[in-house]
């Protein structure tokens, strides 16, 4: 395990920057997970890590020496693609064993390290079938077994659950999760689905265009976001925003130009009881929960989150009823005003 440390990190295809300048530092045994829309940089970034594109400027440090110039071989870090890429002829035990195999090790030394990969990912059962005798997810644990068993620096995923069907991915959430738990080996995964970050991380990286909107746990993100753009990137449904000039009755600061809230921090009462008065347009019923997504005039679109047993019909007037200190003002540039 170790520490990864990225320093003014910058990467140029021809005239086109796409990674602008990325200072962030990983700690040893920590899960981050890089998440933010299509065409972001996330993959690149990932990809600079690993050594599989060359950094136009800046420093990768891995634990106490400088990588920036290493070929992935000599990094010590192991990657997870979205592919599986095994090797459809060789059965799961040869796939796991394939690296150490190819390394030179003992057979006794690859076998215990196959054995124990396997113990650890459930795969004991599965040693002598072929990938074409696996479910997704089954072939999923190979390709990480794969990296397991080089016992590596810090394990890379790029976005290894998005061709896993809603069920798999769950599962494999799971067990990414108590691998985690078990090795305690530092990650860095890529996602475009915020369910993931949220589940998984220590620390979510927010990406936007090359840059970082913020970094922080979970919690902080949803709780706290620095702007506009994280605000509504994390959570779902998204956070609502509507200019400040459509609310009464509540102080903002001076220089807010937007407000925002959570779908879950309104209440519905009857019209003219809450700050904004709305009409139920669509109902979206999840069963638990029910998501009721409403024109309120100046406000614009409004969803909030209501329990599963709601009654409200398309066509209803309701009043929004939302608390001072669970709202979140931004100013005309964007940023979150404390």
């Amino acid at each position: 395990m170790s520490s990864i440390k990225l320093n003014a990190v910058e990467k140029w295809f021809g005239a086109t920057q796409v990674i602008k300048g990325v200072d962030l530092e990983i700690e040893d045994g920590e899960f981050v997970i890089f998440v933010g829309p299509s065409g972001c940089g996330k993959s690149t970034l990932l990809r600079i890590i690993a050594g599989l594109e060359e950094a136009s400027r800046g420093q990768i440090i891995i634990g106490d020496r400088d990588a920036t110039a290493e070929p992935p071989s000599k990094r010590g870090l192991a990657m997870v693609f979205q592919s599986y890429a095994l090797y459809p002829h060789m059965s799961v035990r040869d796939n796991v064993g394939f690296p150490l195999k190819s390394a030179g090790l003992p057979k006794a030394e690859v076998d215990a390290k196959v054995n124990e990969a396997a113990h650890v990912l459930k795969l004991n059962d599965y040693l002598d079938r072929r990938p074409k005798d696996l479910s997704g997810g089954q072939r999923q644990r190979v390709a990480i077994g794969r990296s397991i068993v080089r016992d590596p620096t810090a394990f890379l995923f790029d976005e290894p659950l998005s061709n896993l069907d809603a069920a798999l991915r769950i599962e494999m959430r799971y067990e990414i999760a108590k691998l985690h738990q078990t090795l305690q080996s530092t990650m860095i995964y890529v996602t475009h689905d915020q369910v993931e970050a949220m589940t998984l991380a220590d620390r979510i990286v927010v990406l936007d265009f090359g840059k970082i909107a913020q970094v922080g746990s979970p919690r902080e993100l949803y709780e706290r976001p620095a702007n506009l753009f994280v605000a509504q990137f994390i959570g779902s449904p998204r956070m609502n925003v509507f200019p400040s000039t459509s609310v009464k009755g509540i102080t903002l600061p001076e220089n807010a130009t937007k407000v925002g809230v959570r779908p879950e921090h309104i209440e519905l009462v009857n019209p003219g009881a809450g700050l904004i008065d709305g009409t139920v347009d669509v109902l979206e019923y999840l069963g638990a929960d029910t998501f009721v997504i409403l024109n309120c005039e100046d406000a614009g679109q409004i969803t909030v989150r209501v329990n599963g047993n709601s009654t409200l019909r398309p066509g209803d007037s309701v009043g929004l009823r939302i608390s001072n200190d669970l709202l979140h003002a931004f100013n005309s540039d964007g940023l979150a005003i404390n």
